[in-house]
């Protein structure tokens, strides 16, 4: 039984299934349909595992997983392109967080990846502003949607069932089974996975795991670039990330529907669906402002929280932002974007978890931190996942 209809429940699903490390697999989702939030609501990056600590989970999955979605959507026949990334340093200071990028990529065994002049880089991006850049040719677009539909079909194809309108309020072990309480009916199984994304923790929680970390949503918003100025950027485009800032800064993608996109920023939501600063729930809100880990955090970055809550209501100053790698990007070119919220952990401490996290217990296994790049490495997590179950 899996508990979570997201692209890394729906892959963990599959990937148990196909390795026949179980015969019959349910999944719950408590939406009407699968990939209802993070899955469908984000970038549609196919992440390389550029970033992440050599030999951490979350590089070794990230890689691997990129390799194993890019030959999924081939098979499977869903929209996606391998166009590469061009990471810059608009300046000296970032140089050598530059050559730390290209050591870990190399380390993390990326194929391909290397830094380039200015000159290259303008060959493949005319209108960026930088000294120097990084090229990461493995990177890419995907449509993540199609994604979960394509795992779907695979998953009954297989045997297996998806329950949606399913949200679990009750998890309880009963003998050597679980039986899961939810809004659809009463399920049993002799094993359990949870991959409940945005209530990873609480779900977490109701099969008796207590992770000294705490789930806090963070909105990302982003603007569309009008059609007419789609072309200012050709594929990928990313900042050299700030070390005190957590997380990657806005960068501009395009879509695999066409169009161009550009974001996002990192503000807290006020729900954990909360796509927009009206969407409030008294309990996800109450929760975040009552905890210790959200305090330390904001005291760890207060200025950088700051700043993005200004850029969320400044167009101005989301420009700014964007201008630094673009420079020639106007005011009248953005448009309208979505947003999407992202499920990250944190420690007591306020330091966000920045590596996947993945426990097993009694009968289960427990992905409780599984933030960007999730959706391109969840086949990989899924794998990973089905290891674990084995070896209960």
């Amino acid at each position: 039984m899996v508990v979570g209809g997201g692209l890394v429940g729906l892959a963990t699903a599959y990937q148990l299934l196909k390795r026949r490390v179980a015969d019959n697999v349910r999944v719950l989702e408590k939406e009407p349909t699968v990939a209802a939030h993070q899955s469908s609501h984000n970038s549609g990056v196919l992440h390389a595992g550029l970033y992440y600590t050599p030999g951490s989970l979350k590089a070794k999955l990230a890689v691997a997983g990129i390799r194993a979605m890019t030959a999924y959507c081939r098979e499977r026949g869903v929209p996606h392109e391998v166009c590469g990334k061009v990471v810059v340093a608009v300046d000296a200071v970032e140089l050598p967080r530059l050559a730390e990028l290209e050591r870990r990529g190399i380390a993390n065994g990326l194929t391909g990846v290397r830094r380039i002049s200015a000159a290259e880089a303008h060959e493949i991006e005319p209108n960026i502003r930088c000294v120097e850049a990084l090229h990461v040719p493995e990177e890419g677009i995907a449509d993540y949607p199609a994604v979960a539909r394509a795992l779907v079909a695979d998953i009954e194809a297989l045997g297996g069932t998806i329950t949606t309108s399913a949200p679990v309020h009750e998890l309880r072990r009963d003998g050597n089974a679980w039986r899961a309480g939810t809004g659809a009916g009463d399920f049993t199984a002799n094993v359990l996975v949870t991959c409940a994304g945005l209530h990873s923790d609480r779900i977490a929680a109701l099969a008796g795991v207590q992770h000294p970390a705490r789930i806090v949503p963070f909105r990302g918003e982003y603007y569309t670039v009008r059609p007419e100025r789609a072309n200012i950027v050709r594929n990928l485009v990313y900042p050299v990330p700030d070390p005190a800032f957590p997380f990657l800064g806005v960068h501009f993608t395009r879509m695999i529907g066409g169009g161009l996109e550009c974001g996002p920023n990192a503000v807290i939501a006020l729900r954990r669906e909360g796509y927009r600063w009206r969407d409030v729930s008294v309990r996800d809100m109450s929760d975040a402002l009552l905890s210790r880990e959200l305090w330390q955090f904001l005291k760890r970055y207060p200025s950088v929280a700051m700043h993005e809550v200004w850029r969320s209501f400044s167009k101005r100053a989301f420009l700014a932002t964007l201008q630094r790698l673009v420079p020639s990007l106007e005011l009248a070119d953005l448009g309208p974007g979505g947003s999407g919220v992202r499920a990250q952990a944190i420690a007591r401490d306020g330091t966000l978890i920045q590596d996947f996290v993945i426990e097993r217990g009694p009968g289960a296994v427990h992905v409780i931190n599984a933030p960007s790049p999730a959706a391109t490495a969840s086949l990989a997590i899924g794998e990973y996942v089905a290891g674990e179950v084995a070896a209960l």
